[in-house]
């Protein structure tokens, strides 16, 4: 981004927006569309020079929570398992 001095924007294309909506919790999805809308208002503010480091800085935060979100899913997901387990357990017993 070190000749495009004029960098302001920053559109997502792809599966990432499939991939938020698919979040669990709105709490999740509401952070990572702040986090993905966050990159236009920091690039109007910074200089050519600065431009490259904050868009590489971004995408890494982005990545990062991305992730965080992803594990805490699994957990979720195997906490939810556990559960169904143990109730088809116990209604096994009751019978």
């Amino acid at each position: 981004f070190y000749s495009c001095p004029k960098l302001a924007t920053v559109y997502l294309v792809g599966g990432i927006h499939n991939t938020v909506a698919s979040l669990h919790l709105d709490s999740w999805r509401n952070e990572m569309k702040g986090e993905i809308n966050r990159i236009n208002h920091v690039l109007r503010n910074a200089s050519a020079l600065e431009k490259t480091p904050v868009v590489r800085n971004w995408m890494g935060s982005v990545i990062r929570l991305l992730d965080h979100f992803k594990v805490e899913h699994k957990a979720m997901l195997k906490e939810a398992t556990t559960l169904l387990e143990l109730a088809l357990w116990k209604a096994d017993l009751n019978e």
